[in-house]
């Protein structure tokens, strides 16, 4: 643990171990900045963070969470600067935000995986979950609506913990670097003494959509890149287990400038993509990048819907065959590892943005496996965005199960569903999370009763 205790842990490839120093922890800043204007917690020196182990924290301070950056939040909140890994496993800075009921010792964290799906970092989700944050007001809109589901966790008494999974550059849609960041995010929240976790303290991960991209890598890297996390199960809905069939099927869409801005977030993580994005886009499509760049999710996506985003590349055939194309397309898909641990999967069918034929293709590769244990539920009066909102509910207690111990069914097991909605279980959860977010706005203390 930090401030106090020896922590150890393993440097990335090196097998041998290294103590992490304490590190003090700050105040919360009256305005909080944002990353571009923070550079000294978000961007520590290069030196110190190749010094660091992944997920040894580097940085520490309080922060005043809002609902809607307006509202507080009646918790214990902090954000913890610390180390992880590139997926060409190089060192990068990465943070997370951490929180718990006032006062509370929680014996289970949730690492809750947002839909980031921005270019910019005052996106972010450490920055936009900050009272006073311009984000919200800034076209920042998922944020602060899957904060509250957020707080469905909390309200359960549990700590949480929302990493900026998207890394430094924000290079949305990048996959493995969505995991290390997650995995590094909850070693850095296991080793915060101010967290209070009770000792083996168990651990899921949640993340719907955007938040699925960091999930699932996560859950499939977990056993090769951080062995020592014990995570009892991990949910995720709203799957992009393979970008290209994303990307095909919402081109010329309503979706087309959110998937858009996936494409130039990878070029972010992926040197050699960007390198092709450079040589081949049109002045268009190099103008609308050069836009989308410094955007957040609700102004990129309504930013020129309905584009035929692969008619702005200058190529021969289809640019999906191009080599360096299909390298990141490969590098980026799920299915590589069986996760060795419980998965809950939703999946609106039909999802008019990431179509449910990849997801039910992952879940048949896990499936393969006869160690595998899936749980996967097919809605079918469903579209992207209420699947999110109908699913939590379930989601929230199948996980709950599994912080509490009960044991999951073994195997795989598929369900199709009509509505989500109509689970009187789940939808009182849903429920209570947003009445104890509106009773939060009176100053009620979240987790406490």
């Amino acid at each position: 643990m930090l401030c106090g205790s020896l922590a150890l842990a393993l440097v990335a490839g090196s097998g041998t171990a290294h103590a992490a120093p304490e590190v003090a922890v700050q105040p919360a800043a009256a305005l909080p900045l944002p990353p571009e204007l923070d550079p000294g917690f978000y961007r520590p020196p290069a030196e110190s963070i190749a010094a660091a182990a992944p997920g040894e924290i580097l940085a520490a301070r309080r922060i005043n969470p809002a609902n809607f950056g307006v509202i507080p939040l009646n918790v214990d909140a902090w954000q913890l600067s610390y180390r992880s890994n590139s997926s060409r496993d190089e060192p990068i800075s990465a943070v997370t935000t951490v929180l718990k009921p006032r006062g509370s010792a929680p014996d289970k964290l949730l690492s809750v995986q947002i839909a980031v799906d921005s270019l910019a970092a005052y996106c972010a989700p450490s920055y936009a979950v900050q009272q006073w944050s311009a984000a919200p007001a800034l076209g920042q809109i998922v944020v602060p609506l899957e904060f509250i589901i957020a707080q469905g966790a909390l309200q359960q008494g549990w700590a949480i913990a929302i990493p900026d999974h998207q890394g430094p550059a924000e290079a949305f849609g990048a996959g493995p670097l969505a995991g290390r960041i997650t995995l590094d995010g909850i070693r850095a929240a296991e080793n915060f003494d101010p967290l209070r976790l009770a000792p083996e303290a168990r651990v899921g991960m949640y993340g719907y959509s955007g938040g699925a991209i960091a999930t699932g890598h996560a859950a499939e890297l977990r056993r090769s890149y951080a062995p020592e996390l014990s995570i009892a199960a991990a949910a995720m809905g709203g799957v992009p287990a393979d970008l290209g069939p994303v990307l095909l099927n919402g081109n010329n869409g309503i979706w087309s400038g959110m998937i858009m801005t996936a494409i130039l977030g990878l070029s972010r993580e992926y040197p050699e993509f960007d390198a092709v994005l450079d040589r081949d886009l049109d002045p268009l499509g190099a103008a609308l990048a050069t836009v989308k760049g410094g955007l957040c999710v609700q102004w990129n996506t309504v930013l020129a819907p309905f584009l035929d985003i692969t008619g702005f590349l200058r190529t021969e055939g289809d640019p999906l065959d191009d080599p360096v194309v299909r390298d990141v397309l490969a590098r980026t898909r799920m299915g590589k590892a069986v996760p060795d641990l419980p998965l809950y999967i939703w999946q609106g069918n039909p999802d008019e943005l990431i179509p449910v034929g990849p997801v039910n293709t992952l879940v048949d590769t896990y499936c393969a496996d006869p160690a595998a244990t899936v749980q996967y539920t097919r809605e079918h009066l469903a579209e992207h965005i209420t699947t999110e909102i109908t699913g939590a509910g379930p989601a929230l207690l199948w996980m709950r199960d599994r912080l509490n111990g009960v044991p999951v069914q073994p195997g795989c097991s598929t369900f199709d569903a009509g509505s989500l909605a109509l689970d009187p279980a789940g939808l009182q959860v849903t429920a209570a999370a947003f009445g104890e977010v509106l009773a939060s706005f009176f100053g009620k203390a979240s987790g406490v009763g």
